[in-house]
């Protein structure tokens, strides 16, 4: 009697609540933005900073249209994205073929694991002497230090993936006579391949930064050089303007990356999950 008393008064007391409404995500994201600009506005408008060196963000963005409309913008944003794509992509294929013939074997694991600790925790930027050195304000300088960075993203997650794999999977596929290309296709790579996506998605990531740091230091063409110019020539909105720009870069290449990584892992079961939630 006493369990279905206490029943009824859970129910009422749940009829009595308002039910509560969940704002999606992206209205949360898009009422943070909102916020963001609208403080970024009133600062140098109260002249709590100096609208000379932080323009409203009203005249930023009118900037920011204005230069979509110039063709020496794209060019830019071309420039910058055919570093990011070329070294990228270089290093993947290169982090991918080494991790897969360093993780499969313990004794180059071992023999390579201090010269792996030596040489990742070195910055990129660290490089630009040497890069200028040898390609000068070419794209090649750029490609060095993505190439660089990038790298060690994907190679350290692709040992992890490697190591990943199930023992008795591999024995298993020894004895049923695989050969070793069969191995690596449909028992290393389907357990590798998350481990893959995710140092692609950051290195992503960094080869975008990198990109416009080089651009920004060495000079090269891209965003990053037209920010440097932007900034020599006194042209402070236009500089914030191409700031922001390499910001939605940034996030637009966020977005791709997950939409690929979710094609590609669509089999997974930490993909699958977030489908059905």
């Amino acid at each position: 009697m006493s369990e279905m008393t206490t029943t009824r008064a859970n129910a009422k007391k749940s009829r009595g609540k308002p039910a509560r409404t969940k704002l999606p995500n992206g209205v949360l994201g898009l009422i943070g933005i909102v916020v963001f600009l609208g403080i970024w506005e009133l600062l140098p408008t109260l002249g709590i900073v100096q609208a000379a060196y932080l323009p409203p963000a009203s005249e930023v963005l009118l900037t920011l249209v204005q230069d979509f409309l110039l063709t020496a913008f794209w060019v830019a944003v071309g420039e910058t994205m055919l570093a990011w794509f070329i070294g990228l992509l270089a290093a993947v294929v290169l982090a991918l073929v080494l991790g897969l013939v360093i993780g499969m074997s313990s004794f180059l694991r071992k023999a390579t694991n201090s010269t792996v600790e030596f040489l990742r925790p070195i910055p990129s930027v660290a490089l630009i002497p040497l890069a200028v050195l040898l390609f000068g304000t070419k794209i090649e300088s750029s490609l060095m230090l993505i190439i660089y960075a990038c790298f060690w993203q994907v190679f350290i997650q692709v040992l992890y993936g490697v190591a990943d794999v199930d023992n008795v999977a591999m024995q298993t596929a020894r004895s049923y006579g695989f050969s070793r290309f069969q191995r690596i296709r449909d028992v290393i790579f389907p357990t590798m391949l998350p481990y893959l996506m995710t140092g692609v998605r950051l290195g992503a990531a960094v080869a975008l930064i990198l990109a416009i740091t080089a651009e920004l230091i060495i000079g090269s063409p891209g965003l990053g050089k037209e920010i440097q110019l932007a900034q020599s020539g006194g042209a402070i909105a236009g500089m914030y303007a191409l700031i922001v720009a390499t910001g939605l870069l940034g996030v637009v290449i966020n977005l791709a990356m997950r939409v690929v990584e979710k094609r590609v892992l669509s089999w997974h079961a930490s993909v699958r999950g977030e489908i059905i939630a």
